[in-house]
């Protein structure tokens, strides 16, 4: 419509800056098109008749409100893409996006009986922009498993995630705090395994201890991962610890595993041996046949007798 308006505007303007010279012809034909424009404004405002029914006030109302909390989610999931907190600070944007999804779908509009504003929204084209938008955040939230960060009720983080995300915090802060003091040369980082030792055991127990009991089915038993920002914190305290400071902590397990390795490793001996034992067997004792005396003999005998 702007284009039309500016176009025929031009005409109204040639029409009255054109001279007789230029003909009555041309002022007339400016004239027409303006009236023709105000016919156009009018039909427009009066609304478009037949199969191009606009959408009522109460589902263009909730179609706002969805684009909203879709752009407020999509603005937080890009913000705290690295390092990753989507679950910890994107849940509440979460939740109001499904929640006003369920309000669409559950929703009637005015405009018709037979029509609805869930149907109007969701599924009167092809590409079903609104589902697809609502698809995408929903199958991003479930691989991110942030289900097992949070509550069963989704109301806020679980005990257990706020725990292990004040102890992530407690080693980061020791490993500046002791960059920041020591008096080392370069890459040399002993106060930082030292003194930040204790912490970073506590943090890797209490991952450990977290992965046992999700597996097991704990806290929320959606999945056998833990949450991306809870999985995201371990794996950038492990490379620091382990690539950047070079830091090595004794495992917790060294005695069950040189156990089993030292049991594994005597299997074959104790087979051998056992099979030794039990597969000799007593020495056969041959009982030799009287020989048959020698012929020489036989005829002493027979001679003695005889």
């Amino acid at each position: 419509m702007a284009p039309l308006r500016c176009f025929l505007q031009l005409l109204s303007a040639l029409a009255l800056t054109l001279g007789p010279a230029a003909g009555e012809m041309r002022r007339l034909l400016a004239l027409e098109a303006l009236e023709a424009l105000g016919e156009a404004e009018e039909l427009w405002g009066a609304g478009l008749p037949g199969d191009l029914p606009e959408l009522e006030p109460e589902c263009r109302r909730l179609l706002v409100a969805f684009a909203e909390h879709s752009a407020a989610l999509t603005d937080c999931l890009g913000r705290r893409a690295r390092p990753v907190r989507l679950c910890q600070a994107c849940h509440l944007d979460y939740h109001r996006l499904l929640a006003q999804y369920g309000n669409i779908a559950r929703a009637v509009g005015n405009s018709s009986e037979s029509h609805n504003c869930a149907k109007s929204i969701l599924t009167s084209d092809r590409l079903q922009i609104v589902v697809t938008l609502s698809e995408f955040f929903n199958e991003t939230w479930e691989a991110a498993n942030c289900a097992n960060c949070l509550k069963n009720s989704s109301e806020g983080l679980s005990n257990s995630t706020v725990e292990f995300l004040d102890l992530f915090n407690k080693s980061l802060t020791c490993f500046e705090h002791n960059l920041q003091t020591t008096s080392l040369p370069p890459n040399n980082y002993t106060e930082v395994c030292r003194n930040c030792n204790e912490t970073y055991r506590k943090l890797n127990d209490l991952y450990n201890n977290l992965q046992r009991m999700n597996r097991q089915g704990g806290e929320a038993g959606h999945s056998a991962h833990l949450c991306i920002d809870v999985e995201d914190a371990m794996n950038i305290t492990r490379k620091l610890w382990s690539r950047t400071f070079n830091c090595s902590v004794p495992c917790s397990d060294t005695v069950p595993v040189i156990a089993v390795s030292s049991f594994i490793l005597f299997l074959p001996i104790v087979f051998y041996l056992s099979s030794f034992l039990h597969s000799k067997q007593k020495k056969r004792i041959l009982i030799l046949p009287k020989r048959i005396q020698s012929n020489a003999s036989l005829v002493n005998i027979q001679e003695k007798y005889s």
